[in-house]
């Protein structure tokens, strides 16, 4: 670690990607910062200082960062490195696991579409279409739009990982094997492949799990990990295949994927932490959140690998109110109802699976502010377990995505949230403004 810090300054890889990338056919358009009125300088010193700090702090060992300004890429470096031995620069081609940034860009585009077709309805009972819940007294009235403004009451969380862990750390033999078979073919890592029916018993749980009387903001990410199966029902399409047909694929976002290990990317992929409660070693190329990985990887709640470039479409897409290059994947109706807040009263600051800034955040100080201060009510995103942060604001035309391995070597480093740095490299792309422009 130490000598890591001391080489810091010289070592630090540093990557434009208007050098980096000649403008391929699915790319996005690149611009100076100048020539959207922002001053170049400035945004590189502030975010080369914000970052350096944060790795000589240890709050992760490389980043990425990525901007772009009326559509265009205005900024993109990498830094630092995969892991704090150095060995390997980090590029801004690597992907990176998202964590929760999954729930906005992988289950949430496919039920806007299906609000857009009429196959879903924000305001009935979600039990109509989750036939489980009918048969739930504290559910079956409960609609999509509380569960995904997240004023449902549901669970935050369940630890599955305990149901299928002996008390002495080791895994139960009827859950997971160390080989194949017929019965176990979800590979959650490598030399772990997990029952096919466990998913069943997941989701039997979450039908089970207890819903607050009181009906308040409570983050749940619960009913994500159901959405991939109630996804599949109304379109009769696999998850995945739904996905790649109506987004990925139009939109040429090649990294975006569960499961990358096995897609073999020609992308190098970030590793994530030194496991020590279920696999037992480095996680790499396979989703950290153990919930997720009981679900062979692909899940609503976490498991979606990317590249800063390929988020940076998506989220353009949102920005543009569903459309892109010309393109429209959703409607502006539904896209402007997703994102905007829905629960103000009860001081929910959430939109429909989206995060949204704090209320009264253009009044608070940089270290409460949660986006950056400057960002617009209209502003919408999400961040990730992992260390990452996608956000999008329309009124100012601007994307931002953060991409970090915080959780690298352990998740108990927080350094990245003590060091507010995620809001603080937000808010350099609002004060680089030139006068007059």
């Amino acid at each position: 670690m130490k000598t890591f810090r001391n080489k810091i300054l010289l070592t630090i890889t540093l990557h434009f990607v208007w050098a980096l990338h000649p403008q391929q056919n699915d790319s996005l358009p690149y611009a100076h910062p100048s020539e959207v009125g922002l001053d170049s300088v400035y945004i590189h010193s502030q975010a080369d200082s914000i970052i350096t700090n944060g790795i000589k702090e240890g709050a992760f060992p490389g980043a990425q960062v990525l901007a772009a300004k009326n559509g265009r890429i205005i900024f993109h470096k990498a830094y630092g490195f995969h892991t704090y031995d150095s060995a390997q620069a980090v590029s801004p081609n690597d992907v990176y696991d998202l964590a929760s940034v999954t729930k906005i860009t992988a289950p949430l585009p496919a039920l806007m579409k299906l609000v857009d077709e009429g196959k879903l309805n924000l305001d009935v009972p979600f039990s109509t279409y989750w036939k489980p819940w009918q048969k739930r007294k504290d559910k079956r009235d409960l609609t999509l739009r509380e569960i995904l403004a997240h004023q449902a009451g549901l669970q935050p969380y369940i630890v599955f990982l305990n149901k299928v862990r002996k008390k002495n750390g080791q895994l139960k033999k009827r859950f997971v094997r160390q080989q194949p078979n017929k019965r176990f073919q979800k590979q959650a890592y490598e030399g772990l492949f997990v029952k096919n029916r466990l998913g069943r018993k997941v989701q039997r749980m979450i039908d089970r799990s207890k819903v607050s009387e009181e009906k308040k903001y409570r983050y749940s990410g619960l009913p994500f990990l159901i959405f991939p199966k109630l996804i599949e029902q109304l379109t009769g399409e696999g998850y995945e295949t739904y996905l790649e047909k109506h987004f990925y694929g139009p939109m040429g976002t090649k990294t975006l994927c569960f499961n990358p290990k096995q897609k073999k990317l020609p992308n190098a992929i970030v590793p994530t932490e030194i496991d020590t409660l279920f696999r037992h070693t480095l996680t790499q190329g396979w989703v950290h959140d153990e919930n997720a990985a009981l679900l062979g990887g692909v899940s609503g709640n976490a498991g979606l690998f990317g590249s800063a470039h390929d988020l940076a479409k998506l989220m353009l897409m949102y920005q543009n109110y569903g459309a892109l290059n010309g393109q429209r994947y959703l409607s502006e109706k539904t896209v402007k109802e997703f994102t905007r807040v829905q629960y103000a009263e009860n001081e929910n600051r959430r939109g429909l699976g989206f995060d949204k800034p704090l209320l009264g955040n253009d009044t608070l100080a940089l270290k409460d502010a949660y986006p950056a201060p400057a960002a617009s009510p209209e502003s919408f995103g999400h961040s990730g377990f992992t260390g990452t942060f996608v956000w999008a604001d329309p009124e100012e035309q601007l994307v931002f995505v953060f991409l970090s391995n915080r959780v690298y070597p352990t998740r108990e480093r927080r350094q990245l949230y003590d060091l507010n740095i995620r809001t603080a490299l937000h808010q350099v792309f609002y004060k680089a403004k030139i006068e007059g422009k």
